[in-house]
C-alpha cells in the first residue's frame, strides 16, 4: 500500500472523529432524516433541533478521554488537532524520523 501525504494523513483525524460522531447519532437515534432539508441546488440545511444535537454531541466528545497511541498518554479529544499539529511540525523540521499518525479504535 502506498503511503499517503502527510497533509492526507493529517485530515483523518477530524474525519474519522466526525464520521464516528455522526454515525453513533444516527445509531442512538438523535439525528434523523426529518431534520433535515434538501434546498435548491442541492444544499442541505439542519433544522435547529438537528443542529442542536449536534453541537451538543460534539461538545460532549470533545470532552471524553482517549489515550494517544503514539504518545501513550491520555488527553482529551479536543486537544488531538494540536498534538497531531506539533508531531507533523516536529516531523517536517527532522526531529522525528516520520510522522506518527493518531488511529483510534
Amino acid at each position: 500500500m502506498p503511503k499517503r501525504p502527510v497533509r492526507e494523513r493529517s485530515c483523518l483525524l477530524f474525519r474519522l472523529t466526525a464520521d464516528r460522531l455522526v454515525l453513533s447519532l444516527i445509531n442512538r437515534k438523535q439525528v434523523e432524516a426529518g431534520g433535515f432539508v434538501k434546498r435548491d441546488g442541492g444544499a442541505v440545511e439542519m433544522s435547529e433541533a438537528t443542529r442542536r444535537a449536534v453541537v451538543e454531541a460534539y461538545q460532549a466528545r470533545k470532552q471524553e478521554e482517549v489515550t494517544h497511541p503514539a504518545l501513550e498518554q491520555t488527553v482529551r479529544v479536543a486537544e488531538l488537532p494540536f498534538l497531531q499539529a506539533r508531531l507533523l511540525a516536529r516531523c517536517l523540521r527532522g526531529d522525528l524520523p516520520a510522522y506518527p499518525p493518531c488511529v483510534l479504535k
